[in-house]
């Protein structure tokens, strides 16, 4: 159901967390192709997006939420190797105020990968919101590190 992402380049602290899978089902698309400057010109942090198929959003990764937005339209997290992860749901989607978004986990829990995060009523949010195209971003990746999309594949090369 869900594709392998990538696998790092680099070795790993834990076995587990070696891969990242996709958070959402959907066509993988390159961040350069998000339809808002912040995201496409990587002004946070190189990635990719999904133009999802569904609305179920889970943990592409083992580690911890850090940050549920209060809006509920994007949560940060971190792997056991301390990279961050951004998972913006959609575009100027902040001017919901949570509606459509349903949440699992809190600030602080601890995530296993493949966990359910979070569920995202599409249908209901897509006439209200610029797009529902999602961008995952690493927020804190090295400078020698970039994101490259192959096809349906994602991988993090230094």
């Amino acid at each position: 159901m869900f594709k392998n992402l990538f696998k790092k380049n680099k070795p790993e602290k834990t076995e587990a967390s070696n891969t990242i899978i996709q958070p959402l089902e959907g066509k993988i698309l390159s961040i350069e192709e998000v339809p808002d400057p912040v995201f496409s010109q990587k002004m946070m942090g190189d990635g990719f997006a999904i133009d999802p198929s569904n609305g179920v959003l889970i943990s592409p990764i083992d580690g911890q939420v850090m940050n549920v937005f209060p809006t509920k339209h994007a949560i940060s997290l971190a792997d056991n190797n301390g990279r961050e992860i951004l998972i913006h749901v959609g575009l100027d989607t902040v001017t919901l105020k949570g509606e459509g978004f349903t949440l699992f986990v809190k600030d602080g829990d601890k995530i296993k990968q493949g966990q359910k995060l979070m569920e995202i009523d599409f249908a209901s949010i897509k006439s209200k919101v610029p797009s529902i195209i999602t961008p995952v971003v690493f927020t804190n990746l090295s400078e020698n590190e970039k994101v490259v999309v192959e096809g349906d594949q994602v991988r993090v090369i230094s």
